[in-house]
């Protein structure tokens, strides 16, 4: 038996295909603006410079 690993191979045929699947059973596709993370800011994040300890 070979313990060689397979590298996952996807193409823009298998990403469509996928795609395709996906909003077929019901999933949704959210579009965020350019330059936005599409994730809310933690209220305890810090903002301004970090500062060496």
């Amino acid at each position: 038996m070979s313990n060689k690993n397979v590298k996952a191979t996807l193409t823009s045929e298998t990403i469509a295909e996928q795609t395709e699947a996906f909003l077929k059973s019901g999933g949704a596709v959210e579009y965020v603006g350019k330059g936005k993370s599409g994730q809310a800011a933690s209220p305890d994040a810090k903002k301004g410079k970090l500062q060496a300890r």
